[in-house]
């Protein structure tokens, strides 16, 4: 590393610039414009460069100069570098919001939190050296996520415009979930099935568009109450006008493509590939358009002249799921007869008729009052068990049906069964982006527009995340923790009359020297100190509860 001086006559320009080799040639790269920088700045920084390897050193020079420990570097320049790498930084711009934006990202997948977090994040950081960032606070922030909800689309547009030609293979994976939230003064918030098992809390739908490699294009919010359906008339606009259109398939969950949706994708000239209800394949059994032998083959098909293609096939491994989950609810309920028997001996004037109102009412709650009864007899109450029912219910375990538009030359049935199974790919991202790693919830926020850029802001850092994943496969750590050892990379402080010039970084230690290497990123010698000094408008201390 070294400072490029060039003179023009009545300008000076200075570059902090590095040489490398790449396929035996020797290439230059800018590190930092310090042309704004005094003679002073200059010559200490070049007094740096020459005893980069011994800092100590410098202190014999003058008492003047001194070092000390810098801010975290290493998780920051990964993140910021991956984001650069897949597009997202160019997307986000050079304005203020964009780095504003960026840092957002950066902090998401650094240590998950609120604004209030991601600013005292950047105290630490060296979010404001690296971004060229003036001072901000949690307020910034907020007012950031309206300036990315209000930009979304044209960010997601540039964003699916920088995708490799490899990319576009015309296949679509689309999939819903909902979050639930805390409070009840969230602008989207409203009752609807809640995924998340919390009974009595408002909560908001969320769509992920992704694409046949399960890699995020766009992310969509909606009111609590909406039906899975009902929000893929968005999606089908999105790939019709913004994301190329053309021959395309989109593969939705049981439920999610209806009828109207099916429609929907006819008019754009699109394909589908979905799941069937457990009701709707026993009605095409009924009719004769399935066979109940076609799921003792390994992957079976019915084809139709004038109707969709039906994909069957039969899962061992769940079928064994479903057989062992309802033997172990059989046995909560002949535990619950038990416990009323014993009930009934202990107290004479205990009804029977009660003792069988709650046997059936915790058969009717197992969902097994189709081919499990409570019967009486005497002062004793008992079960039976309807052979005829119980083989109706067993004869569709573990089976399911997919029905397609896509003709056999377009596609096998081998391929639209994997297809389908790249689903999980989505959920995954759901898992990742709320619990695992990224934590969407708590969602601190309470405006419609600030909850829509919340989620863009998850989704972004959800695709760092993911292609981490992917570069540190074979490196026995999660993204989490080689995050965090990362983080542990500081920089050293120069300091010339008590003021910093200079952040120069150390060589790492193996292990994040092997974190750097995996995730094909190189660390810098140095970067610039902007003196900028974040600080939170709302401080903890004044919050805390003294003892």
């Amino acid at each position: 590393m070294y400072v490029d001086e060039s003179n023009s006559g009545k300008y000076k320009r200075f570059l902090l610039r590095e040489s490398y080799r790449l396929d035996g040639k020797v290439k230059h790269r800018t590190i930092a414009n310090l042309s704004a920088c005094s003679v002073q700045e200059i010559q200490a920084i070049r007094l740096a460069l020459k005893h980069k390897d011994d800092l100590t050193a410098l202190l014999s020079l003058s008492e003047d100069v001194r070092v000390r420990q810098g801010l975290s570097v290493g998780g920051v320049w990964l993140v910021y570098e991956l984001a650069r790498q897949l597009g997202i930084a160019a997307a986000l711009g050079t304005s203020r919001e964009g780095k504003l934006g960026l840092w957002q990202v950066i902090a998401r997948v650094i240590d998950q939190g609120s604004r209030l977090s991601a600013v005292r994040l950047a105290v630490s950081h060296a979010a404001c050296d690296l971004l060229g960032l003036e001072r901000f606070d949690e307020d910034d922030l907020y007012t950031n996520l309206d300036w990315l909800d209000e930009h979304q689309g044209p960010i997601e547009d540039r964003l699916f415009r920088s995708l490799p030609a490899a990319a576009g293979t015309g296949l679509y994976l689309y999939d819903v979930t909902s979050s639930y939230l805390e409070g009840v003064c969230n602008e989207l918030a409203a009752f609807g099935y809640n995924r998340d098992g919390k009974k009595g809390k408002r909560q908001i739908v969320i769509g992920l568009l992704c694409d046949g490699r399960g890699k995020p294009l766009s992310i969509e919010v909606f009111q609590g109450n909406t039906q899975d359906a009902a929000t893929l008339a968005s999606q089908i606009g999105k790939v019709a006008n913004r994301f190329g259109g053309g021959q395309v398939t989109f593969v939705g969950d049981r439920g999610m493509i209806k009828s109207q949706q099916v429609e929907d994708l006819a008019e754009h000239g699109f394909h589908y590939i979905t799941a069937i209800t457990k009701p709707q394949i026993e009605s095409l059994l009924r009719a004769g358009v399935l066979q109940m032998s076609l799921f003792d083959q390994a992957l079976a098909e019915v084809v139709s002249d004038d109707g969709p293609r039906y994909i069957l096939r039969r899962n061992p491994i769940r079928a064994a799921e479903v057989a062992a989950s309802r033997q172990d609810k059989l046995q909560v309920v002949r535990a619950e007869v038990d416990r009323q028997n014993t009930y009934l001996k202990e107290h004479a004037k205990a009804h029977v008729a009660v003792a069988v109102g709650k046997g059936a009412a915790r058969c009717q709650r197992l969902r097994l009052s189709e081919w499990v009864h409570v019967a009486a007899g005497g002062r004793e109450i008992s079960l039976e068990i309807d052979p005829q029912a119980l083989a109706e219910q067993q004869k569709l375990d573990g089976c399911y049906v997919l029905k397609t538009d896509l003709s056999p030359e377009l596609a096998s049935a081998q391929t639209v069964h994997t297809r389908y199974k790249d689903l999980a790919l989505v959920e995954w991202a759901f898992r990742t982006s709320k619990t695992v790693e990224l934590e969407m919830r708590p969602i601190h926020v309470r405006l419609a527009s600030r909850t829509r850029g919340h989620a863009f802001v998850v989704m972004l850092a959800y695709k760092i995340s993911q292609e981490l994943a992917h570069r540190w496969r074979n490196i026995d750590t999660t993204v989490e923790e080689g995050i965090h050892e990362l983080t542990t990379l500081c920089a050293t402080e120069l300091l010339i009359n008590g003021h910093p010039q200079c952040n120069c970084i150390p060589q790492p230690r193996p292990s994040v020297q092997q974190l750097l290497e995996a995730a094909g990123v190189r660390l810098p010698q140095a970067l610039p100190c902007k003196g900028v000094h974040v600080a939170t408008r709302k401080k903890l201390p004044g919050n805390r509860i003294s003892s």
